[in-house]
């Protein structure tokens, strides 16, 4: 399932995933100017490695910041066009909504922490692996987390595959978000998320953060109708 729009209604501009989208884009467009020796060097010094990360030890090459913050600077490197491709249609499709909901400037934190917690996710089920984690795909997560929370009546325009014949569908956000963690979380079980490949349970651990976030600023968020009688008393 490819999703390609939403029909949630909001207000504002999404200033700030347009921005991540764009910064992404231009990260893998300087990694394609690289030798290929310096494009996977790129890897090894700005992806998150478990094995460093948990062990706070640089195994070489040299990282080109502090260990910790590799669970940030590993979500703007990507793989291939593919990769960057799908992670930036989901942004795009769900980000939007999310950032009319949080700010511009609580949406990037959102963005950034939360894929720092998908990263963590990894490197704490594989502490021992060496494989870089790299790509926007756990932020991305927990973007989809969030919209399912403020926008649970929402319906997401998705290009639907069966065999050699596709189709466009409206489905529901719980329905389309619900079959998207059964997914990563079948696919992620035989290996317990994977050392290699895509990194299945780094998603779920993204989206797991994003859902408790979003829950929790839901429940503090007043209730604007209510405070809108209020207000109006009180000028009576």
């Amino acid at each position: 399932m490819i999703p390609l729009a939403d029909d949630a209604p909001r207000r504002g501009r999404p200033l700030a995933n347009v921005l991540l989208l764009l910064a992404n884009v231009a990260v893998f467009l300087y990694q394609l100017t690289l030798p290929p020796l310096e494009a996977e060097q790129l890897y090894l010094r700005l992806g998150c490695i478990p094995r460093e990360v948990t062990h706070l030890t640089d195994t070489g090459p040299s990282a080109l910041v502090p260990l910790p913050l590799t669970l940030i600077t590993g979500l703007f490197l990507h793989g291939g066009w593919v990769h960057l491709i799908v992670n930036m249609l989901f942004l795009w499709v769900f980000g939007n909504g999310v950032e009319a909901r949080f700010g511009h400037l609580r949406y990037t934190l959102f963005f950034l922490a939360c894929g720092g917690a998908a990263s963590l996710t990894q490197a704490a089920l594989h502490p021992a692996s060496n494989i870089p984690v790299v790509g926007a795909s756990g932020a991305v997560s927990a973007v989809m987390a969030a919209y399912l929370v403020f926008y649970p009546a929402a319906r997401i325009k998705t290009l639907v595959f069966w065999f050699v014949f596709f189709q466009v569908l409206r489905i529901p956000v719980p329905v389309f978000l619900g079959a998207w963690v059964a997914v990563q979380f079948l696919a992620g079980l035989p290996s317990r998320g994977g050392t290699g490949g895509v990194a299945w349970f780094a998603h779920l651990g993204g989206f797991a953060v994003g859902l408790a976030i979003a829950l929790r600023t839901r429940s503090r968020k007043p209730d604007r109708s209510k405070r809108t009688k209020r207000t109006k008393r009180k000028r009576k």
